[in-house]
């Protein structure tokens, strides 16, 4: 069955993608955030053009024939915009069979265990460890991820001693949780080892991305040094860097980004290969846009899910374009759990209201 509309509603933040087949059906997807409106465009000028008309029941087919088409552009911009369609493709193909995403690709509907992940880093130490145990004990999170170091930050901390003081703070204020730290490519691999060790001394569990993500052999030097995990790749968006770090055993824990990635399929790829080595998967899904949707699915449906689903704890103050984004809502937290419904496809409806409101955009096949 072929492929025949692809339509993208966007403002800057965030864009949706909405897939029809010949038969009518149709399915929803979403291009990674931020910028999203560029993302956009790439969808329709360099991917609708070669997806249109190939088969929906095929997806790394059709991924592949895009990556092949557009070979002069392998970045991040053209990735993000086949996970647009790869991700409307699978809605749609779990709307046709009236199962979920997770079923397809061989899972079932269920609970996963999450993580409380913040974003911040203009936040105290003392304020930060409050909101934790304040998530602790309203929605039963066990484990908890928070930031050290600046993003990229050539070894700069955020501000004098404030990574010195997070950590045991944290440590301190929740005994018995799961603590992990995200450095957000901020230090020399000497640097990194030293924050290491103070971080394994506190019982910090995963360290991620200590080094520039893109000099994996820092990152290797960082991971072959410390016991503690270290984990990375929401970044990489090529199968090839995706393979390198696998067979080099760069990291410890990898974290493909399902809409970074380019889509289900492509991400499904990478599990594939961890699996063959014996590594875990705990992907990167750092906001509440459909990406932790997707996540959640993937996790039900691998055989190698690490321990948790990165979940955001970040609301209007800090991202407000995640607003109003769904008719229903997806992301309830129960007892530190949240639950993939047996509701075809991917289970949720955006907001027609922020349809409405959104740049429209329509690619056919003639």
């Amino acid at each position: 069955m072929k492929l025949v509309r692809l339509e993208s509603f966007t403002d800057e933040f965030v864009c949706f993608t909405r897939a029809t087949a010949e038969d009518g059906t149709q399915g929803w997807g979403q291009v990674a955030p931020y910028y999203a409106d560029i993302t956009a465009q790439v969808l329709h000028r360099q991917v609708a053009p070669y997806a249109l008309g190939m088969d929906i029941t095929d997806i790394d087919a059709m991924m592949d024939e895009v990556r092949d088409r557009e070979h002069k552009f392998p970045g991040a911009y053209l990735r993000r915009a086949m996970g647009g369609v790869d991700t409307a493709l699978w809605d749609l193909r779990g709307r046709q069979a009236g199962k979920p995403v997770c079923e397809l690709i061989g899972g079932t509907a269920g609970t996963l265990r999450a993580y409380a992940s913040s974003m911040k880093r203009d936040i105290t130490a003392s304020d930060e460890a409050e909101r934790f145990k304040r998530l602790r004990d309203e929605q039963g999170f066990d484990a908890f991820k928070f930031r050290i170091g600046a993003e990229v930050g050539r070894g700069r901390d955020e501000w004098e001693g404030r990574t010195e003081e997070i950590v045991p703070a944290i440590a301190r204020a929740l005994p018995g949780c799961d603590l992990l730290v995200d450095a957000n490519s901020c230090y020399s691999p000497e640097q990194a080892i030293e924050v290491g060790k103070m971080l394994q001394d506190n019982g910090i569990s995963h360290y991620e991305e200590p080094c520039p993500y893109w000099e994996f052999e820092q990152t290797k030097q960082v991971t072959d040094a410390l016991d503690i995990d270290v984990t990375g790749g929401e970044q990489d968006c090529q199968l090839v860097n995706w393979r390198n770090m696998i067979q080099g055993r760069i990291v410890d824990v990898l974290q493909p980004d399902v809409c970074y990635i380019g889509g289900i399929s492509r991400t499904l790829r990478v599990c594939r290969m961890a699996e063959a080595a014996g590594m875990p998967i705990t992907p990167h899904s750092a906001n509440l846009s459909l990406v932790t949707l997707f996540t959640m699915h993937l996790l039900r449906a691998i055989p190698n899910a690490g321990k948790y689903l990165e979940f955001s704890i970040e609301q209007e103050d800090y991202y407000p374009w995640q607003t109003g984004l769904f008719a229903n809502d997806p992301y309830q937290v129960t007892g530190g759990q949240v639950t993939v419904s047996d509701a075809p496809g991917w289970g949720v409806e955006i907001s027609r209201d922020w349809l409405e409101r959104s740049a429209y955009c329509v690619s056919e096949l003639s």
